[in-house]
């Protein structure tokens, strides 16, 4: 075992043995032309040696696996008695002599930064700073081996337990190495950062400096002065008024002091210090091959490098091979599937979609940088993302009008027409959207029939050549008109019924409960499912069990059959699961648990039925939905009559109404489609992967998910497969999942972030998309997990966005508030559907509402207010 290991001794290979800091440390000292403090560092093998010899340690971290992160009480006593404990542990005497012999090998009376190191710690992943605990200015063998037992405590505070709990990370696994390392007392200290902290922007560094040791910025005390570098100029500086100074003490730690009154507002470095800083950033991010947050101190005129850790809060960039500016617009926000998805859910994805999409972060993404190249391309998408998501329309407006990133092309000369007329529009046909449908049914039941039996290589060609088939179905001419006819026709009754008697989204009540809509009546036919439930008090008593325990698989069904009234219960389930079990939350992704192998997830929903309905709610509320749409309709044509050319308005606006009502169902269908053929190719990709696993190929059946779909065939075709790869991408994956994507992105890494250009909400409202009309008052839900959800009649569920499987919620709440969302996206039309108050794209929605407050959600005008 080794006890110590000296910075020289250190390389990217021993994480395990001191930890991320130490290892940094290590590889920064071999960068030439940075200068780091000299030291060594106490391994895990020292750490695990003493707490192996604590016999009270295990029982202790027993009890802290065990805790729930939320109960701070708890973690708070468990946690000092390990502290305790850790803080009092004699050390072996061979480790004494060992830290002994580094020590004196530096310098015994010399001053030192005692710091923790765990092996979790400043990783690419996990970032981790100021989780332990960090002791400057240590003087002598018996204060440094004090200082080191209390970092190996400090592994065991309740911010840093709290985090482990919250991220899944182990205690026992999560080990501590300490770095012991020479002082620099320096004239002035701080933090780079080679890429900017707040937009994300990669060619923008940003440093912040005080005077003294850095732990005055670090702490608070002060602020600190703020430059912004880029190509070696500094584009905004900030000089911040430096009131105190965190310094040495004599006897040993630090004290603080104030700051001569002259020198408070002076600057702690100067320009040329700023731009040397910033290049020496620059080379220690090359050798990471990623930004880096950079702790410095300046000494004389040198400066020093005392810690460097990735910036981990980053959002990355797609990859390029090319030095052009790109700009990406995110496709989850526009799909409603803002979580991060697997290789392959994203590979089937890009197959599905005839644009090229970029891949960053496990989210798709299309570089609209050629398309805002010219005129008419940037009136027609910022004209369209303008009615569909307000943010992203001025996100690339910002850019637009900056006019340092696009490349704009010269306006084209309009020249003469094209020969020949327009095509004609859609007729308002019924049986066109009956066909549509029928067409799409009998392809999804050729390829149920035709995929039994295929295996190996022939299932992979097959499902590769049948993709083609649901691209044809997808982006069917006359399914793409459909929906444009559904969509142009709301459009012209919101603006022409405003324009002509003031009336606000008058759409929105003449499209509730429209024919052919599969994603609302999938929400009713729920409620049908808990009218065979309601009767039976002991069905009902076992399906709060299921919910409670969160019951894996569908064997509860089975358990359900032997009950009374079990059967008819379980044949509701089963009926439904076989018409909407395809379906989940983040459904554009394949690798996604449907709810036909999970239907415990729709229980909650279910229940909450039983709870909040009547029988026959389900064709009463579509009935309801149908008279208030007709009684709508009457209203406006009357209304309309009373104009100056009022029969003729009246006319138009009747076959605009026939238009909309004809046409709006469909627009769901397309989706559920590609949802329901996903799935058919899911089941088969999953008795392959049975198949792999009985080969001994593949270890686990999931591992197939981390694998892009080329890949997969490439398997399947060897009976072959990179192990490492796989494990690669699922801790990639698992990072992935606690990044938030933007809605915009430059490929310099900047997030660009939209505003609603309004000023008509009132002072405190939070602002988003008006898209369902009416306005509500009730208790604000906020949910992130539909098989969580715990609905009261009124409640309004507020979310971070709403895909086809949150719409079984829809029929229990009274209005509707998402972060993300567009005019014609699933929450939207489904609000509308059901004639809920919606507002959607509020920005953080689910953490300024809490969850139990009193709201009202106007959806006629676009923004909620907290009343309590």
């Amino acid at each position: 075992m080794r006890y110590v290991m000296g910075f020289e001794q250190i390389d990217s290979a021993n994480v395990g043995d001191v930890g991320g800091k130490g290892v940094h440390l290590g590889e920064l000292s071999r960068i030439d032309g940075v200068r780091v403090p000299d030291g060594f560092c106490v391994t895990t093998d020292a750490f695990q040696r003493v707490v192996a010899e604590v016999p009270s340690i295990d029982a202790q971290l027993d009890l802290l696996s065990r805790v729930q992160p939320d109960d701070r009480a708890a973690i708070r006593a468990l946690s000092a008695d390990v502290r305790r404990v850790v803080e009092d542990v004699a050390m072996p005497d061979d480790l004494v002599a060992a830290i002994g012999e580094s020590l004196a090998r530096l310098g015994e009376q010399d001053s030192y930064a005692v710091r923790s190191s765990a092996t979790a710690e400043d990783l690419p992943t996990a970032s981790f700073a100021g989780q332990q605990d960090s002791y400057l200015n240590i003087v002598g063998l018996a204060e440094i081996l004090r200082h080191v037992r209390r970092c190996w405590a400090s592994l065991f505070t309740e911010r840093a337990v709290t985090y482990r709990r919250r991220n899944g990370f182990d205690h026992r696994k999560v080990r501590m190495a300490v770095v012991v390392q020479r002082m620099v007392f320096p004239d002035a200290a701080g933090i780079l950062f080679t890429a900017d902290p707040v937009t994300s922007n990669r060619k923008i560094a940003t440093v912040e400096a005080g005077w003294g040791l850095g732990e005055a910025l670090v702490s608070g005390l002060v602020s600190g002065d703020v430059y912004a570098v880029r190509d070696d100029q500094i584009v905004t500086r900030t000089i911040a008024t430096k009131p105190r100074i965190v310094r040495a003490s004599p006897g040993g730690g630090t004290q603080d002091a104030p700051v001569e009154p002259q020198r408070q507002t002076q600057p702690a470095l100067t320009d040329a210090q700023v731009v040397r800083l910033v290049r020496l950033g620059r080379r220690i991010e090359a050798y990471f091959g990623r930004p880096q947050d950079i702790e410095w101190c300046l000494a004389g005129d040198e400066f020093h490098i005392v810690q460097s850790r990735p910036i981990t809060t980053l959002f990355p960039v797609p990859a390029t091979d090319d030095q052009d500016n790109h700009l990406y617009v995110s496709v989850g926000h526009q799909q409603m599937m803002t979580d991060a998805m697997k290789p392959l859910g994203l590979s089937l994805w890009q197959l599905t979609t005839p644009r090229p999409m970029h891949e960053a972060g496990g989210r798709l993404f299309v570089d609209v940088a050629p398309v805002l190249a010219t005129s008419a391309g940037r009136a027609n998408l910022i004209g369209t993302l303008g009615r569909s998501d307000p943010l992203i329309r001025d996100a690339l407006q910002t850019v637009v009008d900056r006019g340092d990133f696009l490349r704009l092309l010269p306006d084209e000369d309009a020249g003469p027409a094209p020969a020949g007329d327009a095509p004609a529009p859609i007729e308002t046909d019924p049986a066109i959207v009956t066909e549509l449908i029928r067409n799409n049914q009998m392809s999804v039941a050729t390829l149920r029939r035709e995929i039994q039996g295929l295996s190996g290589p022939a299932l992979l060609d097959f499902i590769l050549t049948d993709i083609e088939e649901l691209r044809r179905l997808l982006f069917d001419r006359r399914s793409f008109q459909v929906i444009m006819a559904g969509m142009e026709a709301a459009w012209w009754l919101n603006d022409q019924l405003e324009a002509w008697l003031g009336e606000k989204n008058a759409a929105d009540v003449l499209t509730q409960s429209v024919p052919h809509n599969v994603t609302s009546e999938m929400g009713l036919a729920l409620l049908d499912v808990a009218d065979a439930v309601r009767p039976h008090a002991e069905v009902v008593a076992f399906l709060h069990r299921v919910a409670d325990e969160g019951r894996d698989g569908d064997g509860f069904l089975d358990e359900l059959a032997g009950l009374p009234g079990g059967r008819e219960a379980r044949d509701a389930i089963r009926g439904y699961l076989d018409e909407y079990g395809m379906r989940c939350t983040g459904e554009i992704d394949i690798t996604r648990t449907r709810w036909s192998e999970q239907p415990a997830t729709l229980v909650p929903s279910i229940l909450g039925n039983v709870r909040n309905f009547e029988p026959g709610a389900g064709k009463r509320r579509f009935e309801q939905g149908l008279q208030e749409s007709l009684r709508k309709e009457e209203e406006l044509l009357t209304r309309l009559r009373a104009l100056p050319d009022g029969e003729q308005k009246a006319d138009e606006t009747k076959r605009m109404i026939d238009r909309v009502r004809t046409f709006a169902g469909y627009r769901e269908y397309p989706k559920y489609g590609m949802v329901s053929r996903y799935f058919v190719y899911k089941q088969a990709l999953l008795r392959e992967a049975d198949r792999l696993i009985q080969a001994g190929v593949l270890r686990e059946k999931d591992d197939i998910f981390f694998l892009r779909f080329e890949e997969l065939r490439e398997v399947v075709r060897t009976d072959a497969v990179n192990a490492e790869l796989i494990q690669e991408r699922r801790e990639a994956f698992r990072s992935y999942e606690a990044l938030t994507p933007p809605r915009v992105l430059t490929s310099d890494g900047e997030v660009v972030t939209g505003r609603y250009l309004r000023d008509d909400a009132p002072p405190g409202a939070l602002v988003g998309l008006p898209v369902s009309a009416g306005t509500v008052e009730g208790r604000a839900r906020v949910i992130t997990d539909m098989a969580r959800a715990d609905l009261e009649a009124g409640d309004i569920l507020v979310t971070t966005y709403t895909d086809p499987s949150w719409t079984p919620l829809f029929v229990s709440v009274a209005g509707l508030v998402t972060e993300v969302g567009g005019l014609m996206t699933h929450g939207a039309v489904i609000a509308r559907e059901y004639g809920l108050p919606a507002v959607v794209g509020v920005e953080q929605a689910t953490r300024l509402i809490r969850d139990g407050q009193r709201i009202r959600v106007h959806g006629t005008d676009g923004y909620v207010q907290i009343l309590d």
